[in-house]
């Protein structure tokens, strides 16, 4: 015999109302259900601001804005809290030149100190997404099915393209999941799929126009990055293989910024006016003139379908505008140079 049992019930400690389950607030005297845990998370937001761990901050009160109810004061508070931050993470400037400690005899060399302190603040940030590369690594289901992917290429093209063309893809993939880091986002591991690339899932979260646009772009941002390392290594007596590598490459990410479903362009396109989407689209256009492939007329076209679209925002996006440019004319510049 089966026995149902009735599920506990919650009362509001302050009047007593009962509360259902899903409730985020009581409805009697509207007291917040998680309100000790949200004064926790703001304490710990308030002291990651206090010590500079920007990750942090934005990650706390991302989790404190799914407590509290939609439509209430506290989400629009915690909204344009999210919001001030996210739009600050889409670029670090270099700390000004200490005037103590032991790296303050720079400051007497005057601008060639700016610069080597620029420098190594620069390198100290590329170091920092070495690791994170090589973090990726350490997950199961990145490495088995990275794995699976290199043997299935391995057997179409031979070991060292197939090692060349996966690093690619993994590398593009990581870009974005730098980017989710960067605005306090959590995201699954690459997951690859031989023949169709890989991809990542974003674990609930709706994105602003702006880092729906940067997160998107991040990836073929990295991936010009993998496309010009083969390159370079083909110009260094690494021969025709990295040529083939680097042009590879860097067609994939071209193709990835096609404005439709879930490809990197269309999440860039979320963030861009239609007089930026024009831009872009004519930026396709300028390339093929250059190049003469057929997939930036192809890309050209559909950016221009776009353009008309009813859900482009008003407001324009400068720096998403430049990325997404930047990414278009850099990755056919080496998908063609590569190739002949």
């Amino acid at each position: 015999m089966n026995v149902e049992t009735a599920p506990a019930v919650t009362r509001c400690s302050d009047c007593g109302t009962e509360i259902a389950e899903s409730c985020l607030a009581c409805p009697g005297c509207h007291r917040l259900v998680h309100a000790r845990t949200l004064a926790r998370l703001r304490t710990e937001a308030e002291s990651a601001a206090a010590r500079g761990d920007h990750q942090a901050e934005i990650a706390a009160w991302r989790t404190a804005s799914v407590l509290v109810p939609v439509g209430s004061r506290q989400q629009a508070v915690i909204a344009d809290r999210i919001a001030a931050l996210a739009e600050s993470a889409s670029g670090t400037p270099a700390p000004p030149v200490p005037t103590t400690g032991p790296w303050k005899w720079l400051g007497g060399l005057g601008s060639f100190g700016v610069v080597l302190w620029k420098f190594k603040f620069l390198l100290i940030a590329l170091l920092g997404k070495g690791k994170l590369l090589l973090l990726g690594l350490t997950k199961a289901s990145t490495f088995f099915s990275m794995f699976l992917a290199f043997g299935v290429y391995w057997t179409a093209w031979g070991m060292w393209f197939a090692l060349g063309f996966v690093l690619s893809i993994y590398v593009h993939e990581m870009g974005h999941i730098a980017a989710l880091r960067r605005f306090g986002l959590e995201a699954t591991a690459p997951m690859f799929v031989p023949g169709l690339g890989a991809f990542i899932r974003l674990k609930g979260r709706v994105l602003a126009p702006y880092e729906n646009a940067r997160i998107g772009l991040a990836g073929p941002l990295w991936g010009l990055g993998a496309a010009l390392a083969a390159f370079a290594a083909s110009r260094l007596g690494g021969g025709p293989m990295w040529s083939a590598i680097a042009s590879t490459g860097a067609w994939l990410n071209l193709f990835n910024l096609m404005p439709v479903w879930q490809l990197d362009g269309s999440r860039g396109f979320a963030a861009l006016s239609k007089l930026q989407r024009l831009v872009v689209a004519l930026s396709f256009l300028v390339a093929w003139a250059v190049t003469a492939d057929g997939l930036l007329i192809l890309l050209g076209l559909v950016a221009t379908a776009r353009t008309f679209d009813t859900h482009a925002p008003a407001t324009p996006d400068h720096g998403a505008l430049g990325q997404f440019v930047f990414l278009v004319l850099a990755l056919a510049a080496v998908f063609h140079t590569a190739r002949v």
